[in-house]
């Protein structure tokens, strides 16, 4: 592992803010960076699948210097958001560079703001992390999800109660309301219960999922007195954009893959063979080894700088980006992903 070269994280924003300054179509620069040049050099670079032996496995998790990368990626999401919305707020966009400028930061905000707020919401054990990852999901509209996903999406993974895990034959588009309003309802309800247990109201400062829509409330009426309806507008889409993303990245880890049940009607533990996984360099540099996904559910506290490959996960084609291109597809992921699944399912039985 090299810290620096997880920091290729900030070409990313760096990418909307280039596109804004060229003006025109550029404003589509990141749409383009994202889904069109990283898939190529995905295959060109290829994967890396070396795992750190223990001596640098050690030397690493002990390496103050990769978490506080993640933490540097906390106030540029913010501040780029926000200067998102004065550029917008000026009035000077058309509506093509208005679009293009939307969608890229949505992008960004997808692959720097939520991903590396989930690498902060897995930090359990300190307070930092966890507040600077609900400040990221903020900017989207999502810190539910962060909520959720530590506490129901980890329990639950690979099984048909997780609204984060695509069913084989589910196409995106069916996934994605699913898992949307699933993810929300599962939070409200573990929330309101933690808050019932403790002695108090569930509407209040002890239920966090209360707290997170007060937060949304605040925000919107932040950006649009401050900045304008228009601005407002951008805000909306780029979070939509952002979350849409991250749940198609989620349509991909999971799909078709389930946990055996048990006679008294529990799951067999998480097992790496329960995520699908990719080693593809470049864009795991990109996502801090997101596609090392397998690892990841398996010990779920591992810092993303020391998350192994395992040859025994079902392996992805190729990186997220390319992945996420098939699936916005469902007849050719079908071809390609369903045929995987039936592999590994038939290999299971055997």
């Amino acid at each position: 592992m090299n810290l620096l070269s997880f920091s290729v994280v900030f070409l990313v924003p760096a990418s909307v803010v280039l596109g804004y300054l060229m003006g025109g179509g550029y404003t589509f620069l990141t749409l383009l960076f994202v889904f069109g040049v990283v898939p190529v050099l995905d295959i060109i670079i290829g994967q890396d699948t070396r795992n750190p032996d223990a001596d640098e496995e050690k030397r690493l998790e002990v390496d103050v210097r990769y978490r506080y990368l993640t933490w540097l990626c906390a106030p540029f999401q913010v501040i780029i958001v926000f200067w998102g919305a004065w550029v917008v707020s000026r009035g000077m966009l058309s509506p093509l560079e208005m679009i293009g400028f939307t969608l890229s930061m949505g992008i960004s905000s997808g692959v720097m703001g939520i991903n590396v707020a989930h690498e902060l919401a897995h930090r359990v054990n300190g307070r930092l992390e966890p507040a600077l990852s609900r400040v990221m999901l903020w900017t989207v509209f999502y810190i539910h999800w962060g909520l959720e996903h530590v506490v129901g999406h980890h329990r639950g993974v690979a099984t048909p109660e997780d609204p984060a895990t695509a069913r084989m034959g589910e196409s995106f588009y069916r996934f994605l309301p699913r898992t949307i309003f699933g993810a929300f309802n599962n939070a409200w309800e573990f929330e309101a219960a933690r808050a019932r247990k403790q002695g108090h109201a569930v509407w209040s400062l002890h239920n966090r999922m209360a707290v997170a829509l007060a937060a949304y409330i605040v925000l919107l009426l932040l950006v649009a007195l401050v900045f304008g309806p228009l601005a407002l507008v951008y805000f909306i889409f780029q979070a939509i954009t952002a979350f849409t993303l991250l749940e198609a990245v989620n349509y991909i880890e999971h799909y078709g893959l389930l946990r055996d049940r048990r006679p008294d009607g529990s799951y067999a533990p998480v097992a790496p063979v329960h995520s699908w996984n990719s080693s593809n360099w470049l864009t795991n540099r990109f996502l801090f080894n997101l596609q090392r996904h397998s690892d990841h559910h398996y010990r779920p506290g591992r810092r993303y700088q020391v998350l192994r490959h395992h040859d025994e996960s079902p392996q992805l084609p190729t990186g997220y980006a390319g992945m996420i291109l098939v699936a916005l597809a469902p007849p050719l992921w079908r071809k390609m992903i369903d045929p995987k699944v039936m592999g590994l399912r038939s290999r299971h039985l055997d």
